[in-house]
């Protein structure tokens, strides 16, 4: 079974964008899955996803009691026999890779956020750390982005960073 992925982070509403971006909306159409991974800001951001698909989604370090009433710190879920886990904020890049090693040692790939910094990387043991950036807020970086990403017959592939 193949089952496409949306990874998303640090959407900001209604701080940095008054909405979400039509081409993610449009990719969310696709997708079979939406993986947020955090600092929505506005419960609605959350709401109108779910109009679009599935997410699995945690809270970050901008969200209130509102979304973290409906959403855990950690999410972690077996996509195709490909073990996830979706957190905000891994702290400073510097190590990053073995501190997460030992953080999720069930996990495959792990999605986080927080830096607004694209990252596509694999650990010493295999894990493959991957932040989509922001869709709405680029900071310094030269674009907004988002990434999708395909699981298939047990394996990741197809991450793609998309520029918005």
């Amino acid at each position: 079974m193949t089952t496409r992925l949306l990874l998303v982070s640090d959407t900001h509403i209604p701080g940095r964008a008054r909405r979400l971006p039509a081409d993610l909306l449009r990719a969310a159409d696709a997708a079979d899955l939406v993986i947020h991974a955090g600092d929505w800001v506005a419960a609605s951001v959350l709401d109108e996803l779910e109009q679009h698909g599935e997410v699995l989604g945690v809270f970050g370090n901008n969200d209130g009691p509102d979304l973290r009433g409906r959403l855990p710190e950690v999410a972690e879920r077996e996509i195709d026999g490909v073990r996830f886990a979706v957190v905000h904020e891994t702290g400073d890049a510097r190590r990053r890779e073995a501190r997460m090693d030992k953080a999720y040692p069930g996990a495959d790939v792990l999605v986080f956020g927080h830096s607004h910094i694209p990252w596509d990387s694999v650990s010493p043991r295999g894990l493959r750390l991957l932040n989509p950036g922001s869709p709405t807020d680029r900071r310094r970086q030269p674009h907004h982005t988002m990434m999708t990403a395909v699981v298939d017959s047990g394996a990741l592939r197809d991450v793609e960073l998309v520029e918005l």
